[in-house]
């Protein structure tokens, strides 16, 4: 039985960049899809696709730089057992505002930067630069 949802997903997506994969399953939520909205948004995933079946699946498609994958790092925050929370003026600078990190807000799911701006504190989820 899987614990963390989210930690098995940005596994699954270190593996494949470690692996020079284009494209990965990842199986679908709501919050996964959120943070993988996030990624595309912020260039580190090219497509995301939702796919039917059972089990219902997300195929994303990394971005690479050449032949490096633009995902160097990416690592859990929170833990389901060591939940991190951060206040607005306190959300983390990751890699000095290069990277991101994904906040869960009161607003969604958003980064570390629109956070700050909008004065909203959160639980950190991840962190990736």
């Amino acid at each position: 039985m899987m614990t963390d949802p989210i930690a098995d997903m940005l596994t699954r997506i270190r593996n494949a960049a470690a692996a020079r994969k284009r494209t990965l399953d990842v199986p679908l939520s709501k919050v996964k899809k959120s943070v993988a909205e996030i990624l595309k948004k912020e260039g580190y995933l090219q497509d995301i696709l939702e796919v039917e079946g059972n089990p219902r699946m997300l195929v994303l498609t990394l971005v690479y730089e050449g032949k490096q994958p633009k995902i160097q790092s990416i690592t859990r925050e929170s833990k389901p057992g060591h939940r991190v929370y951060r206040k607005a003026e306190e959300m983390p600078r990751i890699l000095n505002d290069y990277g991101i990190a994904i906040i869960s807000t009161s607003k969604g799911l958003m980064t570390n930067k629109q956070a700050r701006k909008e004065g909203v504190g959160g639980e950190v989820l991840c962190s990736i630069y």
